[in-house]
């Protein structure tokens, strides 16, 4: 006898069944198809905006900082490629968090980071797109991180300044900080020149962060280089010699300067103390000065060529001429020279650096006829140069000026100058009383200037500063004038043979 069994697995066909389910599939085609219709045709707008931000990413075009260079081209400041390494908050927690595994531990010891510090900050900021880890990384080491892949770690490509010279006009030239802007010198003042303006572009970049299309690109201005008046061996020279001079003297802090003269540019500008600007980390503030230009004080008996010039062109004295020279009292101070001379002509009252000869020249003429002087050669106003920091000095404005007053002004107190004021009119009695402008960056003659003296009274007045040892004519003599004065009473006595 045979025995069927029902097979209770096989289902039984159904028009209802089937035509429920053509209806739910026709019904999910019918739900895409509608959204791929809204997205399309309806709103595609939204769709390319939400394209858009997971790809299009506006990046900065970097300009590099323009070089100075002395007056032959020889670099004094220059960048160098550099990198930052940067993270991606976002990126790193929706990879999983910093981890500890060896190769955020290599990174972070390349770095000089502690990594559970590194995993605070970036737990902290889980919504940041940038955040700087490192700064000015060399390409090799930078190069080493990009290798480890760390999800969220991206390097940036970046410049450093460096200095070939080293300490060499470091506190002429100044220096930048860590984002390549001027804070000190030539670095600050032409800070505007040197930095250009960088350019944007806005790139497509796939999944990987690879660029794979450029969509717009703003230029970059590019920065200009700066070629200084400086010559790089003189500025070597000039800074030696000033070392052994402060050394010498036991001082704290010197400042030199040299100009051409038939230009007004500036060959050298050293101070002391001065730094290395390729490694500040031991430096003073005060290192940083640039003393040439920021520090003043009374000129003293440097200015005394200044007094003879105003008063021959205001005809007080001759060429020939032999003044009293003995001490003298004013206002209760004793006015005398440091040896005793009875008499000293012009050239005698330069070489011996008398006080009491330019007193009676200054006391012998209107105060103001000095002032003009003083300020005609460049003392009492800014040089012009265009360097940050720069004192103008001090021009007394008086409106009573008392005989002891007029005395000590002929040499040089009551005012105060910089270095560079000084050097300044010293180079313009070398042109002859041609005043011209100064200038820190290389320029070509001819430099016209200004005149702002006689050529002959220059011209005299540099070769008494010349002689050694020449005595003047006696006021007996033809064409001689003496000036004597006493107390508080001045006698102009005009001899004749």
């Amino acid at each position: 006898m045979v025995l069927k069994y029902k097979n209770k697995s096989v289902a039984h066909f159904t028009p209802l069944r089937f035509g429920l389910l053509c209806v739910a599939i026709l019904g999910c085609l019918g739900i895409l198809l509608g959204r791929v219709a809204w997205l399309q045709i309806i709103s595609p707008d939204n769709l390319v905006k939400q394209e858009d931000m997971r790809s299009l990413r506006e990046e900065p075009i970097d300009v590099q900082r323009g070089t100075i260079s002395d007056r032959e081209n020889r670099p004094l400041a220059v960048s160098v490629p550099v990198s930052a390494i940067w993270a991606d908050p976002q990126t790193i927690m929706q990879k999983g968090g910093v981890g500890y595994g060896p190769r955020w531990q290599a990174m972070a010891e390349a770095l000089h980071l502690n990594l559970s510090d590194l995993a605070k900050r970036v737990e902290s900021h889980p919504h940041m797109r940038f955040i700087y880890l490192a700064r000015q990384v060399n390409p090799e080491q930078a190069e080493w991180i990009d290798k480890l892949h760390l999800p969220g770690i991206n390097l940036r490509d970046e410049s450093r300044r460096f200095y070939p010279a080293g300490h060499v006009a470091a506190n002429l030239l100044g220096f930048t900080n860590i984002d390549n802007q001027g804070i000190e010198g030539i670095e600050k003042s032409f800070n505007a020149q040197l930095t250009g303006k960088p350019g944007r572009r806005l790139v497509r970049k796939d999944r990987h962060g690879h660029v794979i299309e450029n969509i717009t690109e703003m230029p970059a201005v590019p920065a200009h280089n700066i070629q200084l008046s400086i010559d790089e061996r003189l500025q070597t020279v000039t800074e030696d010699a000033l070392d052994n001079a402060v050394n010498w003297n036991k001082a704290e802090s010197g400042a030199a300067v040299l100009i051409k003269i038939d230009t007004g540019e500036i060959l050298a500008m050293a101070s002391y103390p001065d730094f290395n600007p390729n490694n500040r980390d031991n430096a003073r503030l005060d290192d940083f000065r640039n003393r040439a230009i920021s520090d003043t004080f009374e000129p003293g008996s440097t200015v005394k060529p200044l007094v003879v010039m105003t008063a021959l062109q205001q005809g007080i004295v001759q060429p020939d001429s032999v003044v009293d020279t003995h001490p003298f009292v004013l206002d209760g101070h004793r006015i005398r020279d440091v040896g005793y001379y009875p008499e000293l002509s012009l050239t005698g009252i330069l070489q011996k650096s008398s006080d009491t000869g330019v007193s009676h020249l200054s006391l012998a003429m209107p105060v103001q006829h000095l002032i003009n002087t003083y300020k005609a050669f460049g003392f009492g106003d800014p040089t012009g140069l265009g360097l940050t920091g720069e004192s103008a000095g001090l021009m007394p404005q008086r409106r009573y000026w008392g005989q002891l007053d007029r005395a000590t002004f002929a040499f040089g107190y009551g005012l105060m100058v910089t270095p560079l004021q000084l050097a300044h009119v010293y180079a313009t009695i070398g042109g002859f009383g041609i005043e011209r402008p100064l200038s820190i960056t290389r320029i070509d003659p001819p430099v016209i200037g200004t005149r702002v003296m006689p050529e002959p009274i220059v011209h005299e007045v540099e070769h008494m500063m010349g002689e050694r040892g020449v005595a003047g004519r006696r006021g007996n003599q033809s064409g001689g004038t003496r000036l004597s004065h006493c107390g508080e009473n001045r006698d102009r006595e005009k001899n004749r043979s």
